[in-house]
């Protein structure tokens, strides 16, 4: 057993997808993936997913520089910067297994229809499985980790279908 009091990788990558901004960067990839499927090509939705989540991790990031402000004592701006970024980075981690799915129709591993699905669906299931692991981190009994896998996805698929409606 370490005494590092440092998280390890993984707990970190774990923790930044579970996290708020992990989950909101589900639903945001999954209903930017949905609204893109006129795109020409994986590639393009690549692109335009990929865009857009960067442009809102910016306005995260800026959004937590701002608020810090607000604090006495203030951060430093190079604090503030690195707290948002790490905060948010969840949002990015989000984009990760929707973009590798749609590179596998790019680089015509899969087709770009079956690609394109897959990456669709990837958000849903990663969804279900946050709330398996929400549930399990809980000491929940599997019935309860199945109904927090539900719940989870059922919610996700409310404000995906939201999301996509407002766009």
């Amino acid at each position: 057993m370490s005494d590092d009091p440092r998280p390890r990788p993984l707990h970190r990558f774990l923790s930044a997808y579970s996290g708020e901004h992990g989950v909101y960067g589900l639903v945001l990839v999954t209903a930017l993936i949905a609204v893109a499927w006129d795109q020409d090509s994986d590639a393009d939705v690549i692109i335009f997913v990929t865009g857009t989540v960067v442009a809102f991790w910016l306005a995260h990031i800026y959004a937590a520089v701002v608020a810090s402000r607000a604090t006495r004592p203030a951060p430093t701006l190079r604090q503030s910067i690195r707290n948002g970024a790490r905060h948010s980075s969840g949002m990015l981690f989000a984009t990760l297994v929707p973009a590798a799915l749609l590179s596998l129709g790019t680089f015509d591993v899969l087709d770009e229809y079956t690609a394109y699905y897959l990456a669709l669906s990837s958000g849903v299931v990663l969804l279900a499985l946050i709330g398996w692991a929400n549930a399990a981190r809980n000491g929940s009994t599997w019935p309860w980790r199945v109904l927090g896998a539900v719940v989870t996805t059922m919610l996700g698929l409310l404000v995906i279908l939201l999301s996509i409606l407002a766009h």
